[in-house]
């Protein structure tokens, strides 16, 4: 079973789990992108904007490129439709512009994760950091092996235990985030960061545990650190499959009660998450909204919906929800 799902965006945004990729890790330029529906191509004059003009023939038309009758709808989304044609092709312009998309959705795929800058980042905010790794050992492994990267690796158990010792007595938060490069380390140095702090102003009577950075890590890792760190909730911040417009999207997956082995249904996922998505500040409300719920009802996952967008109260933690199997 897949998430919980807020989607950002209806049209748009990676709302699978990012386990879900081929074993590059980049959906293919011959298959429909499902994860991100707003494939944006841009619209220069004279090139893939092929509509008629007063002034005359345009250069695409001089060309030979045939304008699609629905060129008109292109105002009302991001996708790639009404590219129009030259013969029975796709007009080379629109071609290119695919094949940079792409290129440009690989390269965020394979971008190291700058843990560093981010962890600086945060503690200038503020924030107490950790940094982590996966027992995945490198992006290849991690691309070809997902099991590795929902788990920690040795050196990151023990790192755990020391801080967990410095502590003196066991640990207890409200909130664990873990931020994770995923699939995209740049929706990471990109959005993280605003996200936190957007976040912090609407949980001030909570205490947060340090900041995770992870290097490698897939969602379900959250839910050894979170237990490890005493967390109530865990939320992990990580990069989404990028599409062939998104490449810089973030999702959030939320888990109340993480150990290891809960499953997907048992989570709820803010997908999009970007400027041309969902916004920060959106995303930052949706998200305190599921998770002062999520705290009032003891749960996550299917059982939770968000009523955030519809000005719903916080639902009552008197209220008899069903119990998945593995709750009872």
């Amino acid at each position: 079973m897949s998430a919980a799902r807020s989607a950002g965006d209806a049209s748009g945004g990676a709302i699978a789990s990012a386990d879900a990729v081929r074993s590059d890790g980049v959906p293919s330029p011959d298959t429909p992108n499902d994860a991100a529906t707003n494939d944006a191509v841009p619209t220069d004059a004279g090139t893939t904007d092929v509509g008629p003009t007063d002034a005359g023939p345009t250069d695409a038309a001089l060309a030979g490129v045939v304008a699609a009758p629905w060129q008109a709808l292109r105002r009302f989304t991001a996708a790639r439709i009404a590219l129009g044609r030259a013969g029975v092709a796709v007009p080379t312009a629109a071609e290119l512009e695919f094949r940079l998309a792409h290129a440009r959705a690989r390269d965020a795929v394979h971008l190291p994760f700058d843990a560093d800058a981010v962890a600086a980042a945060l503690r200038a905010a503020g924030h107490e950091t950790l940094t982590l790794a996966s027992a995945a050992a490198d992006r290849h492994v991690y691309l070809q092996r997902p099991d590795l990267g929902r788990r920690l690796d040795d050196a990151s158990r023990e790192r755990l235990a020391a801080w967990r010792q410095q502590r003196g007595a066991a640990p207890a938060f409200d909130l664990a985030l873990v931020v994770a490069d995923g699939l995209s380390a740049l929706a990471v140095h990109r959005h993280a960061v605003p996200l936190v702090v957007a976040l912090r102003p609407h949980l001030p009577d909570w205490t947060l545990a340090p900041v995770v950075l992870m290097h490698q890590g897939r969602v379900a890792i959250g839910d050894e650190v979170g237990a490890a760190l005493g967390a109530a909730c865990v939320v992990v911040l990580i990069g989404e499959r990028p599409g062939l417009s998104s490449p810089d999207s973030l999702g959030l997956y939320l888990t109340f009660g993480p150990r290891i082995g809960r499953h997907d249904a048992q989570r709820n996922c803010i997908s999009n998450v970007r400027p041309e998505g969902l916004p920060i500040a959106a995303a930052a409300h949706k998200l305190a909204w599921l998770l002062a719920a999520s705290a009032r009802l003891g749960l996550s996952g299917v059982q939770l919906k968000d009523g955030s967008d519809r000005g719903e109260a916080i639902p009552l933690a008197e209220v008899e929800l069903p119990k998945l199997p593995a709750d009872a």
